[in-house]
């Protein structure tokens, strides 16, 4: 009975002993081991042996990335206006050793210089430069807090501000400024689109008048060319004309009197117009004389026949009549002449 109680009491002590001398260290974990009360090693993820009542766990750190929310902080701006602005601050530790052994309470150290830090920047800003600056405002948190922290064996990564809320008077007062201004905008919208629209029309009624113009031109263009190529082509035509009257009367050998006939024809047709003024050529007056000079020596004929029937008819001379006949044909010769 007294062999399997001593039994029973060395299990114990060896369970004892196996439990305060083999550690598991977690994935993403370190151990700070402390020797006789100094720091030792630092154990990484795995197995991990010490020394019962010698070597000590100090501390288990993890060496994942951490988050820490700071509270809402009230904070005055630079015009006076009180605000309340909540931060997350997110960190990682590079160097346990440091952690543990820089600093009391690193999470305690990074939440007051993250207060500290914002009331800094935000105090030296107007509040509608704070809502409008959230980018400048979390990367100078960052690096401030970086530079801090670093001697602790920290890294912060990122600094992002959750939410600035302002007073209520502030809030309303912001409402009225933002409903004012969509109202602004959009009238400035509506304006602008009837000016868009008001320009868009004059420059199609532009375009219109111009394209308009330009196939009036291109008509008048095309008439007039139409109408000069059929000008060209009926003088041309009447050209041809001519010439072919022309060779037909040189092949003829026509003689003066025929030209002076022809003359004549081509005067009677003139004569048919209705023109005012007809100029007669130099060789048409020469026919025409000569015509009138055949016209008076027929008339003569005619007289003299007429003078001589009568002559024979009354048989009775008389001088007086000779006389008179004498003196007609004088004048009629006068005349002809």
């Amino acid at each position: 009975m007294g062999g399997f109680v001593a039994f029973i009491v060395i299990i114990a002590l060896l369970g004892f002993v196996a439990y305060h001398t083999i550690k598991v260290v977690r994935q993403s974990e370190v151990y700070i081991i402390e020797r006789l009360g100094k720091f030792h090693k630092i154990a990484d993820a795995g197995l991990t042996i010490i020394i019962p009542f010698i070597d000590k766990v100090r501390s288990v750190v993890s060496l994942k990335q951490q988050t820490m929310e700071i509270p809402p902080q009230s904070v005055i701006t630079s015009d006076n206006v009180t605000i309340t602005i909540d931060t997350v601050v997110f960190y990682k530790i590079i160097e346990p050793a440091k952690a543990v052994y820089e600093i009391q309470s690193l999470r305690k150290g990074i939440e007051y210089l993250a207060i500290t830090t914002i009331r800094d920047i935000v105090g030296k800003m107007e509040l509608d430069e704070t809502f409008s600056s959230r980018d400048m405002i979390n990367d100078r948190l960052r690096i401030i807090l970086s530079e801090a922290t670093d001697q602790w064996g920290c890294k912060v990564d990122r600094v992002e501000i959750k939410d600035i809320t302002p007073p209520a008077d502030i809030r309303d007062a912001m409402e009225k400024q933002m409903n004012a201004e969509r109202n602004k905008r959009a009238l400035i919208l509506e304006a602008e689109g009837k000016r868009q629209s008001a320009i868009t029309l004059a420059e199609g009624r532009k375009e219109a008048a111009i394209l308009d113009a330009e196939a009036q031109r291109e008509a008048t263009i095309k008439k007039a060319t139409g109408e000069a190529d059929a000008i060209k082509q009926v003088a041309e035509a009447k050209a041809k004309e001519i010439q072919l009257v022309y060779d037909a009367i040189k092949d003829s050998n026509p003689d003066e009197k025929l030209v002076q006939l022809k003359s004549l024809e081509a005067l009677q047709e003139v004569a048919k117009g209705d023109a005012n003024k007809i100029f007669i050529p130099f060789e048409a007056t020469s026919a025409l004389s000569s015509i009138g000079a055949l016209k008076d020596v027929v008339t003569d004929n005619v007289k003299k026949s007429a003078k001589s029937k009568h002559a024979k008819t009354s048989n009775v001379p008389d001088s007086t009549e000779n006389t008179n006949t004498n003196n007609v044909s004088n004048n009629d010769v006068t005349n002809n002449q």
